[in-house]
């Protein structure tokens, strides 16, 4: 299947990447705050604000704000010389990262609020700790436990648009299984560029993806497309006439 293209313009983004073979690649409390450093340097060359992030032992989570069309430099500066320190100082050579970064581009405010949960709930979600306060490397725990914040982030949405209060009780209240699967679908959704304005792509019908005359091969891709669509593995299954175990596996079999 075709790559999702990236969405460069600005506005808010979402963004994952993981080492290589899920390897770690923080090994130490400096590695964290050398990633920041290098993160908030490519931030002030491009004009962005890092409004979250979570950097777990093998992946990180941000959430970026750019002004101009310029997110894949960033990125690209920000993996390329945290992958230059940690070659050096751990004395290794070759990837570091996983592959490309993955982004998803913010389209309203319910999404974003959702986002910088999700993000803030990484440590518990992992069972590393029972509060947010208690992880020290996301930009909330700084906020709640009062503590300086990176200098990208001076002008976060979690600053300006919220006290210590009203912070501790936006994050702490337990992220629902809803809040996730809404994450999910709007990860899988398209979204078309018009006018330099970002648009969710309306979904198309499920019965537009397939054809009784196409080959086995050529269901599977389609099962694949429609659930990259946004469509349900459930939906799908039922529409077709296979068990959802299959539709699951058949996904799965793309995603490798």
């Amino acid at each position: 299947m075709a790559r999702r293209p990236r969405i460069d313009i600005p506005g808010y983004h979402h963004i994952i990447n993981r080492g290589v073979n899920k390897t770690d690649i923080f090994k130490v409390s400096e590695d964290k705050e050398t990633f920041l450093k290098i993160a908030c340097k490519a931030c002030s060359i491009y004009h962005a604000t890092l409004h979250d992030y979570c950097l777990m032992d093998n992946h990180y989570h941000l959430l970026i704000e750019n002004q101009q069309d310029n997110l894949s430099l960033l990125m690209r500066q920000i993996n390329a010389n945290y992958a230059i320190y940690f070659n050096k100082k751990y004395l290794r050579s070759g990837h570091l990262w996983q592959g490309r970064y993955s982004s998803w581009y913010i389209i309203d405010d319910e999404y974003l609020y959702r986002t910088i949960r999700y993000i803030e709930h990484n440590p518990i979600k992992a069972k590393i700790t029972a509060e947010i306060r208690e992880y020290p490397y996301t930009l909330g725990s700084l906020l709640l436990r009062g503590e300086e914040v990176p200098t990208c982030s001076t002008d976060s949405m979690m600053i300006s648009q919220f006290d210590t209060k009203t912070l501790a009780n936006f994050l702490d209240a337990a992220l629902e299984d809803d809040e996730i699967k809404m994450i999910e679908t709007e990860r899988k959704k398209q979204i078309e560029i018009k006018d330099r304005q970002a648009y969710r792509k309306e979904k198309k019908a499920l019965e537009s993806y397939f054809d009784s005359s196409m080959t086995r091969a050529h269901r599977n891709s389609a099962i694949y497309e429609a659930y990259r669509d946004g469509h349900t593995q459930k939906s799908i299954a039922k529409y077709i006439g296979l068990t959802d175990a299959a539709v699951n596996i058949i996904i799965k079999k793309f995603r490798i």
